[in-house]
């Protein structure tokens, strides 16, 4: 799932570079960018992962089992979930160089031959509804990384040299004064300090490599981790409980989805290469210190990493970690725009106010309502559970939850479009569902300890998408059926013409073949036609992007009408008076001063044959009433828009 937009600027009039075919010192700039961006959430796991592990391991269980079995787990769940998964699969099943769950979705639909994926278009439900929970668990997870990477850097003030007992008490409310700070500059942009991202992340990663360089000698018999025997081992002595620590070891991998995520910001390339030649190794080599840290200094087992520090370098390391948290998060935060978007021009979602924030970076944007929900949401979160400990009992859920959903959705894509057969599709698949079931199921033991909280949210969300789709389904089919065909409306007009009145009209409408309500509402109320009228509908495509050649279609119906269908791909934002300036270079003309743009605003009544239950009617009417005004979500100049009613029942 995308964890952020921060991709480089754009090298040509407005098109953002997006990392494919890179080479040379600006395929180096790629690689080094996704290493704060991509890899910032992976990368703070080792505050946390290795000491909630070995928490819940068995007393009788020695030490030097626990640890080797622990570390072996994490070592072996990088390779399997972020290698073999993500860097070497995953990466190769992209939508047009995009990757994430909604990306995912869009080209599983092509696979079944449902080219559009807009409204009132034919859609595998199976499929439409894992890419509505695959991107509702991404806002769960949304909402506790901020709150538990930030607090667990902030938690290491406790062991600073001299003023631990002091700051003690003020662990969440500086983590709290952070937060907020974090989610108060997001309506300014993140341009200006995504450059900074990847040069500190990469300290960071660095940092971590040599922490755990320096203490790997401690006990070399922890090299015997690499054999994955030592956590099966585990595993089995364990028992049951060996099960549960599974959800864990997981915490090693939060993150890892967004290098399938952000694909289309750095390219494959870029970010494999950053992952194999510095990101693994350096939490390797951190996770190999730990453990050998703890099995010369067991006492050590309560905080490992923060007892690896040296003391003459706490402060600038305590410093670094708490940047390297705030990125994280940062990447978290853009992400969940990233993802607002793309769920609103696929239909998943009503408009919502999106901002852009730059004007040469790609996906820049700001999403006030969704910034709030985040912040109330983290605070909350994080002045209830008050530690890092406490609050990994919540995270790793939603994760394992939105990686099952990627691994179903690949199916239809490499059966459909790679052409595989059954036995090739089942020797790639079943292993990975079968390892993303063990870890979900051990996640679902943590429900009782916070772990119900991101599935809730979920829940809450998947509701509201759905609702919101089927409502719309319904509309847009009871607008169908109670509407004249254009085709109709010309011949009526060409036996009986109305007035004519001097300059262009545009009828924004959903469906291009049937007759506009505003256009209906006019003719009867007004009884004026324009000159000109233009027939306007904006799809989605099922690609990220639209190329501008590809952007507009043009086609004339007779000497009053024109339809216009305006394309947009799910990860790019509308703005008609753009596009329509190319219409005019295809040889529509009108003059934008004696134009209006015509939009039906609908009030709509419940109704208990609607084909939904009253509470998701209610729902449905709610999300409409305050969804985004369409002259600004277009971008249309308001001066120029009519808008008029009409009451529909649904």
């Amino acid at each position: 799932m995308a964890k952020s937009d921060t991709a480089p600027a754009a090298p040509t009039a407005g098109e953002p570079e997006h990392g494919h075919g890179a080479h040379g010192a600006n395929f180096w700039k790629l690689a080094l960018g996704s290493v704060g961006v991509v890899f910032g959430d992976i990368g703070t796991s080792p505050l946390y992962a290795l000491r909630e592990s070995l928490a819940h391991t068995k007393e009788n269980v020695s030490q030097d089992t626990a640890v080797l079995g622990v570390v072996s787990l994490v070592l072996w769940t990088l390779t399997l979930f972020v290698t073999i998964k993500y860097v070497i699969f995953f990466m190769r099943a992209d939508n047009k160089g995009e990757g994430g769950t909604l990306a995912l979705m869009a080209l599983a639909q092509k696979a079944l031959g449902n080219l559009g994926v807009g409204i009132g278009r034919r859609r595998s439900t199976a499929v439409f509804f894992l890419g509505i929970v695959g991107a509702a668990l991404f806002y769960g997870d949304g909402i506790i990384t901020p709150a538990i990477s930030v607090l667990s850097a902030v938690e290491g003030v406790k062991e600073a040299p001299g003023v631990g007992a002091l700051l003690s008490p003020y662990v969440v409310p500086i983590s709290a004064a952070i937060l907020v700070a974090l989610f108060m500059v997001q309506s300014r942009g993140t341009h200006r300090m995504a450059a900074f991202f990847g040069p500190i992340t990469l300290v960071w990663f660095l940092t971590l490599g040599a922490l755990g360089f320096l203490h790997i000698f401690d006990d070399p018999s922890i090299f015997r981790s690499v054999n994955p025997w030592y956590g099966i081992k585990f595993l089995i002595e364990d028992g049951f409980l060996g099960f549960v620590i599974l959800g864990s070891v997981f915490l090693c991998v939060t993150g890892a989805e967004a290098l399938y995520a952000d694909m289309g910001h750095f390219g494959k390339g870029p970010i494999k290469i950053a992952w194999l030649s510095l990101v693994f190794p350096c939490l390797f080599f951190n996770y190999m210190g730990q453990g050998a840290l703890i099995l010369s200094h067991p006492e050590t087992a309560d905080n490992p990493f923060w007892s690896m520090v040296p003391q003459f370098a706490y402060w600038p390391i305590l410093i670094l970690a708490t940047i390297a948290t705030v990125i994280a998060s940062q990447a978290v935060i853009t992400g969940a725009f990233s993802m607002t978007q793309q769920a609103v021009q696929l239909g998943l979602l009503p408009r919502i106010e999106i901002k852009r924030t730059s004007e040469t970076q790609a996906g820049q944007i700001f999403v006030p309502q969704v910034n709030r929900f985040l912040m109330i949401g983290v605070l909350l979160l994080l002045f209830v559970f008050q530690s890092s400990h406490r609050l990994a009992g919540a995270y790793g859920i939603a994760v394992t939850g939105a990686m099952f959903v990627d691994t179903l959705l690949a199916y239809f894509v490499v059966r459909r479009m790679w052409k595989w057969n059954m036995a090739q599709t089942a020797l790639l698949l079943v292993p990975l569902a079968f390892i993303d079931l063990i870890f979900i199921t051990s996640n679902m033991l943590k429900i009782p300890e916070g772990a119900w909280l991101p599935l809730v949210m979920g829940g809450i969300l998947v509701t509201i998408m759905w609702t919101w789709t089927r409502g719309a389904q319904i509309l847009t089919e009871k607008t169908r059926r109670d509407s004249v065909p254009l085709a109709d409306l010309v011949q009526i007009l060409a036996a009986r013409p109305p007035h004519r009145v001097q300059g262009t009209a545009i009828f924004l409408t959903g469906d291009p073949d049937m007759t506009p309500v505003a256009l209906m509402h006019n003719l009867k109320h007004n009884k004026v036609l324009h000159e000109k009228n233009v027939i306007l509908t904006v799809r989605t495509a099922g690609k990220p992007r639209v190329a501008e050649a590809d952007r507009v279609e043009i086609e004339k119906v007779d000497g009053d009408f024109q339809k216009v269908v305006i394309s947009y791909g799910f990860m790019e934002s509308p703005n008609l008076p753009k596009a329509l300036g190319q219409c005019r270079r295809l040889g529509l003309k009108y003059d934008i001063m004696a134009t209006s743009f015509f939009l039906g605003r609908r009030s709509i009544v419940p109704s208990a044959q609607s084909g939904m239950p009253l509470w998701q009617d209610h729902l449905f009417i709610f999300l409409m009433k305050n969804a985004a005004n369409p002259t600004d979500f277009f971008k249309i100049p308001p001066g120029r828009v009519v808008e008029l009613g009409a009451q529909i029942t649904v």
